[in-house]
């Protein structure tokens, strides 16, 4: 192994259980503190789910839970349409926010970024200790909405003004509710942007010798990528989050127009605009679907070389460049989520021909993924699974984009369960299933015990299957015009789809349900599970050439020098990056 001695870490061990576990400055540590709040919110947001969708397959249910969490919501455990809509809120905002942009993101790219390029911390300890905590208080306020009278708020995870902008006046959760939900965002923004210069700053400045970026692995290239999309999105939205603020508690009328009445009451404001709102918004949602899926392009363009033990076809080239175009691209598509706004026909193609240009970028990384298949020596664990299983998501999630993409398609199934179908394949279950392909992956580096392997398979099996027993029903249920934000299929168009919800329901309990045998698991594991060795897959990169878990400063006081690419495959052969021996891939 090539190798010079350095310094220890640049910051001391800490000392004592606070300083070690709690208010750590060790991005290992902050790393699982952001996963274990990623799966803690992932089942609340799953229980949300369970709720809704009991709901709609049987609205004359009573949920005796609910009742007791909201009185007002649920007098007697039968959900009012009003917290049916404060559920669908909460469980948009908790799954976007705290799960799929923090897992893949903020909690992988903490643990794994610095061992990969071979650093010893974050550039900025401090600052990284302050970014997960500020991702807690907004996790907090969230939460807290629901133990208030007025309950959260009822305007979406968009939040869309005017409804979200004139305060109590609008319903049930738009009072306090509704000012938590933007003190919680607000705080997840000012979370992301500080761990955004972190990661680019530690990507640039802190890799060690003879790593160029050309031997960057590729899920460090998307967590750089992505750090710089996150600094240019939640830039947007923090400023948008403050506007909606003061036209809430400070008079002023950014986003609420003259002449608004709300429960017989004429609102004191004059000038807003609401389509302003959508706007800003969604400059920075779109880029945020990128956001929650470039971290998943990179975790399963690092997986699928170490079990199919060879280089991706186009080596690091084609998929880096694929994720710097999406990335660019993910700028310029926001107005496709306002067709139906009253947009100009013109403007509507400007909007439509960028947004089918992305698809190039993200077709050229599957086809890398589905071209370096072939005649490749195929080890089915568990990662290489739900690797699989994210590219077949984000396949099927991805052709239902191209109706959303065509005004004319959209204009129809812009208010159907169609859309939801679409952006749960695309966005959530897609970056889902890389997830968990990083966990089992990573698991036995970060505690140093081996997962369960059967339970891992029985877990993939259910999900994937459950996954699309749910969601290609939602597409369908989408085409026969089942409505979206309803709480109750009450119209007479929709009564016959009755039968199809009810098959989603149970297909959604079930498939929650199997989540358990992950969580059971990761905690079994953790105590029981076979000791890891410190490659137990065979890989190539940095973060396996230390020791399963790792020592504080990663790498024990050495400092690695890199010789290679990260993909030095050659069927069950390979080499470490580190390895001063001939390359054996070309890499």
């Amino acid at each position: 192994m090539a190798e010079t001695q350095v310094h220890a870490a640049h910051h001391a061990p800490p000392q004592g259980f606070i300083r070690k576990y709690i208010f750590s400055i060790d991005h290992k540590v902050i790393g699982i503190q952001y996963l274990t709040l990623a799966v803690v919110s992932a089942f609340i947001g799953m229980a949300l789910s369970w709720a809704m969708r009991i709901h709609l397959a049987y609205p004359d249910a009573r949920i005796p839970l609910l009742g007791w969490l909201s009185p007002n919501g649920a007098p007697g455990g039968l959900m009012t349409p009003e917290y049916y809509l404060s559920l669908m809120t909460m469980h948009g905002t908790i799954m976007a926010f705290f799960v799929l942009t923090t897992a893949p993101f903020a909690g992988f790219g903490n643990f794994m970024l610095p061992i990969q390029v071979g650093a010893a911390d974050m550039a900025f300890p401090r600052l990284n200790m302050s970014s997960f905590w500020v991702t807690f208080l907004g996790f907090v306020l969230a939460a807290s909405s629901f133990f208030i009278p007025d309950g959260p708020p009822i305007s979406g995870w968009t939040a869309y003004a005017p409804l979200s902008a004139v305060g109590s006046v609008a319903g049930p959760g738009q009072g306090m509710g509704q000012t938590l939900w933007v003190l919680a965002v607000a705080c997840f923004c000012v979370a992301s942007l500080l761990g955004a210069i972190n990661f680019i700053v530690t990507t640039l400045d802190l890799r060690t010798k003879g790593l160029t970026l050309s031997r960057l692995p590729l899920s460090t290239w998307a967590w750089f990528i992505d750090a710089w999309v996150s600094l240019l999105a939640f830039a947007v939205l923090l400023p948008c989050g403050l506007l909606l603020a003061l036209d809430r508690l400070g008079g002023t009328s950014f986003f609420i127009p003259g002449g608004l009445v709300f429960n017989d009451q004429l609102q004191p404001h004059s000038g807003g605009s609401p389509l302003l709102f959508q706007h800003l918004f969604w400059f920075f949602g779109h880029p945020e679907v990128y956001i929650i899926i470039l971290p998943a392009f990179g975790i399963v363009s690092h997986i699928f070389p170490t079990f199919i033990r060879k280089p991706l076809v186009g080596g690091w080239k084609v998929i880096t460049f694929a994720e710097i175009a999406v990335g660019t691209l993910s700028f310029v598509v926001w107005g496709h989520h306002m067709f139906v706004s009253g947009m100009s026909p013109f403007m509507s193609m400007v909007f439509s021909v960028p947004t089918l240009f992305i698809t190039i970028p993200s077709v050229i990384a599957v086809l890398v993924w589905v071209f370096s298949l072939y005649g490749a020596q195929i080890h089915f664990d568990t990662p290489m699974l739900y690797s699989l299983g994210f590219v077949s998501l984000f396949i099927t999630g991805g052709i239902g984009g191209f109706f959303l993409a065509q005004p004319s398609t959209d204009s129809y199934l812009h208010a159907t369960s169609f859309v939801v179908g679409h952006f749960h394949f695309t966005m959530g279950l897609s970056a889902v299933f890389a997830t968990f392909a990083g966990f089992y992956y990573w698991y036995p580096k970060m505690f140093g015990r081996m997962m369960n392997e059967t339970l891992g398979k029985i877990h993939f099996w259910l999900s994937f299957v459950g996954v699309y027993c749910v969601f290609i029903t939602m597409h369908l249920t989408g085409f026969a015009g089942a409505v979206r934000r309803y709480s109750a299929f009450v119209d007479d168009f929709m009564v016959p789809l009755m039968p199809a919800q009810r098959f989603m329901t149970i297909c959604a309990l079930l498939l929650g349900a199997a989540q358990f045998i992950f969580l059971f698991n990761a905690i079994w594991s953790r105590f029981k599970g076979p000791k890891a060795s410190d490659n137990p897959w065979g890989a190539t990169t940095l973060e396996w050439d230390t020791t399963s878990p790792p020592p504080f400063d990663n790498f024990g006081g050495r400092q690695l020098v890199v010789q290679h690419g990260p993909m030095e495959y050659d069927g069950e052969a390979s080499l470490m990056q580190t390895d001063p021996a001939p390359s054996i891939a070309g890499t």
